[in-house]
């Protein structure tokens, strides 16, 4: 009798692990959504902006714009079909290894990234007077103003990718 008892209340540990996977997995999932949202409007900001500005004549101008792919949104919607996967299959941990992995290496060029967007915001903003780089914003406003409000969506995602990580790391550990 008391090896049913064992096994009944194992049963509902099991099923409790299960609900508690599955709950960890829709996290997980809008957390990806999140951070989708957040770099998916940063790329959209930044692929937009561009601005002329004529300098001396009007034959000679000067152009402020930006062209890269988004890599970073790419991965993420990637990753979202694992993420999928995790909620349709609460016990699948072998996945959570490279998706963990994977986010790290991301975190880190996600922070470089912005990190440097930043630095170089700055400089748009305030200059360097001892290397004679003028601030230029006060010539290309719109385009420093949509540069500077990118930054908001890009350490928003370095935010989220924190949470993912340590979300992921309870999911591992809960085993």
């Amino acid at each position: 009798m008391n090896s049913g008892a064992i096994v009944i209340g194992e049963g509902k540990i099991s099923k409790q692990r299960v609900g508690m996977n599955r709950g960890v997995s829709i996290l997980d999932f809008i957390l990806r959504l999140v951070a989708v949202l957040g770099t998916l409007g940063s790329a959209i900001a930044m692929g937009t902006t561009n601005e002329t500005l004529p300098f001396v004549t009007r034959f000679t101008r000067f152009r402020a714009e930006f062209k890269d792919l988004p890599t970073l949104t790419a991965y993420l919607v990637l990753s979202l079909s694992l993420s999928i996967f995790h909620i349709l299959s609460s016990s699948a941990q072998r996945s959570r290894i490279p998706l963990i992995f994977f986010d790290t290496v991301m975190l880190a060029l996600l922070t470089a990234g912005a990190s440097a967007a930043a630095a170089i915001v700055y400089l748009a903003h305030k200059g360097n007077s001892k290397t004679n780089w003028f601030a230029i914003c006060q010539q290309f406003n719109s385009f420093c103003q949509r540069t500077s409000g990118s930054l908001i969506g890009s350490f928003g995602a370095v935010v989220v990718f924190i949470l993912l990580i340590l979300l992921s790391a309870m999911a591992l550990s809960r085993r």
